[in-house]
C-alpha cells in the first residue's frame, strides 16, 4: 500500500489507523464488539479472532470449532452472541464472553454466505450456496421457523431483514427478491442490477435499501414503490461489503478493485478519495458512535480500522457526524468471496 508523503493531512485522514495480522489466510468478515475497544475478524483459516483496537493485538485464544473456513459472521442485537456461517454448511452461535459455541444449524447443503439477525433478536435468517434462505428460532436454538426459502440453484450471496421484520430482501442473481417473512412468499423483485447483487443493506426507518453488485454499481431502492432511486458509481471491480453509519447519512462500501469508499447518502455523492488497500476489500463495518471504520481484506490476510471523523472534517462534511432524522442502526449483510 502506497503512503502519502510525510506532513501532509492524509497520513491521518486516509490512512489506516491501525493494521490487525494474525490470520493465516483471507479475512472474510469484519465486525465491532461492544464496548467500543475491539474488533471480531472472521477468516477463511478457519478462525473467529478477537482485536484491540488501540494496540492492534489479538486478545485471547483463536475461536474455531473445526477447520472450515468461516465465511460471515454477525452480532447479535443484544452484543451477547455471534452467528457464523461456513463453507461446510453450518451456522454456528457463539457466545461473546466465553468464546464457546452454544448452537449448531446444520441444515444447509453449501457454504453459508450470508447470517442477518432480526431486530428483537429473536431469528436468525441465512442464505447459503445450496440455493436457499432459512430463518432460524433463537428461543429453541434447534428448528428452522419457516421451510427453506428455495428460488432455484442460484446462490444466496445476501440476505437481510427489514428493520419491521416483515420482510427479507435476498441477492443472489442480477435481482433483489423481497420475500414476506412470516409466510415465505414473494412480494417483488427488483430489477436493475446487469450482474450478481452481492451485499444488501436497509436502513433502520425501512425506507431505502442499498444493494451492491458484481455489475461495480451501487443501487438505492425506495421500499414504499420498489423504484430504483439512485445508481452510484466509482468502484472499478465488483462491490462486495455495505455499511451504513449509525447516524444513517453515510455509507461505506467495499470492493475488488482495492478500495473502501465513503459516500454521503443524502446526494450519493463520494466523501473523499478511496480509501487505499493492499489487495481486495471483502468486507466492512461502522463503530457503535460512527467514528471508526474497519474493513477485511482477501489475500493479505489482514484487518484495518480507518478514523471516519477525521476523514469527514477533511472534507468540510462535519454534519454529516451528527445524529440524523433518518435512522439510528441499519441491519446489513456482507457475504464473503
Amino acid at each position: 500500500m502506497s503512503l502519502p508523503a510525510a506532513g501532509t493531512q492524509e497520513i491521518s485522514a486516509r490512512t489506516p489507523r491501525q493494521k490487525f495480522q494474525g490470520h493465516t489466510d483471507t479475512v472474510w468478515g469484519v465486525i465491532h464488539l461492544p464496548g467500543g475497544q475491539r474488533i471480531m475478524t472472521c477468516s477463511a483459516d478457519g478462525s473467529l479472532r478477537v482485536w484491540d483496537l488501540k494496540s492492534g493485538l489479538q486478545i485471547g485464544e483463536n475461536w474455531e470449532d473445526g477447520k472450515s473456513p468461516v465465511a460471515t459472521i454477525a452480532l447479535s442485537p443484544n452484543g451477547k452472541a455471534v452467528a457464523s456461517g461456513s463453507d461446510d454448511g453450518v451456522v454456528r452461535l457463539w457466545d461473546i464472553d466465553t468464546g464457546n459455541v452454544i448452537a449448531k444449524w446444520m441444515a444447509h447443503s453449501g457454504r453459508v454466505w450470508s447470517v442477518c439477525w432480526s431486530r428483537d433478536g429473536q431469528r436468525v435468517v441465512t442464505g447459503s450456496a445450496d440455493g436457499t434462505a432459512r430463518v432460524w428460532d433463537m428461543k429453541s436454538r434447534k428448528k428452522t421457523i419457516l421451510e427453506p426459502i428455495n428460488t432455484g440453484p442460484i446462490s444466496k450471496n445476501a440476505v437481510v431483514y427489514s428493520p419491521d421484520e416483515t420482510l427479507i430482501a435476498m441477492g443472489g442473481s442480477s435481482d433483489i427478491e423481497i420475500w414476506d417473512a412470516k409466510t415465505g412468499e414473494r412480494v417483488d423483485a427488483l430489477k436493475g442490477h446487469t450482474n450478481y447483487v452481492w451485499c444488501l443493506a436497509w436502513t433502520l426507518d425501512g425506507k431505502t435499501l442499498i444493494s451492491g453488485s458484481v455489475d461495480h454499481s451501487i443501487r438505492t431502492w425506495d421500499t414504499t414503490t420498489w423504484k430504483q432511486i439512485a445508481v452510484l458509481r466509482g468502484h472499478t471491480n465488483f462491490v462486495e461489503s455495505l455499511a451504513i453509519s449509525p447516524n444513517g447519512r453515510i455509507l461505506a462500501s467495499a470492493s475488488f478493485d482495492k478500495t473502501a469508499r465513503l459516500w454521503n447518502l443524502e446526494n450519493g455523492w463520494p466523501i473523499c478519495s478511496p480509501l487505499q488497500h493492499e489487495t481486495t476489500v471483502t468486507s466492512t463495518s461502522f463503530s457503535a458512535d460512527g467514528m471508526l471504520l474497519a474493513t477485511g481484506c482477501n489475500y493479505s490476510i489482514s484487518a484495518y480500522t480507518w478514523d471516519v471523523s477525521a476523514i469527514v472534517r477533511e472534507a468540510g462534511l462535519d454534519y454529516l457526524l451528527s445524529d440524523s432524522d433518518v435512522s439510528k442502526n441499519i441491519f446489513s449483510v456482507t457475504p464473503s468471496y
